[in-house]
């Protein structure tokens, strides 16, 4: 099944997706997975997250469904996450704009993106999550990637380069 989390991983590393996606999690002896998870709980200030279909929303509105996450490092692939519980909710007939809130802002110039799909993006989305469910039915990962920056403070990195 498809998750948020998922297409995050497709968008962000698409070795990291895969691992993820077939159990091989390394995220429970990341810091700084748990740094972020923390910030996340302080962020939600006792509400309580909204789950419903494979989905869990930290927050929705009548007007907005609201992602938080640690940094504006991987925008992009937040930003997909968000726009997957987008056309989740719009397949269910909620339609809501969505609010990325990055609790730490290093690359960006904000701290809250809005987003907000048109029909024509929607579909765009879909295809890209056939796309992706393709892409996970392959039986082995993808190569190790070429380190990048990003690769340093990752839950599989010790997976990928040691």
């Amino acid at each position: 099944m498809l998750t948020g989390t998922v297409v995050n991983y497709y968008v962000h590393c698409r070795r990291q997706c895969w691992l993820f996606y077939h159990r091989l999690n390394m995220e429970d002896n990341s810091e700084d997975v748990r740094v972020g998870k923390v910030l996340h709980e302080l962020k939600r200030q006792g509400r309580e997250e909204v789950a419903m279909d494979g989905i869990k929303l930290d927050k929705l509105t009548d007007e907005y469904v609201t992602e938080i996450k640690k940094s504006d490092a991987a925008l992009a692939a937040a930003r997909a996450q968000l726009e997957f519980y987008l056309v989740t909710l719009r397949d269910k007939g909620i339609v809501r704009k969505g609010r990325l809130e990055c609790l730490e802002k290093n690359k960006q110039d904000k701290t809250i993106h809005t987003v907000e799909l048109t029909d024509e993006e929607v579909v765009e989305r879909k295809d890209l999550y056939r796309q992706i469910e393709e892409f996970l039915e392959n039986e082995s990962p993808p190569p190790s990637p070429v380190r990048k920056a990003m690769c340093k403070k990752c839950a599989y990195y010790e997976y990928c380069f040691i």
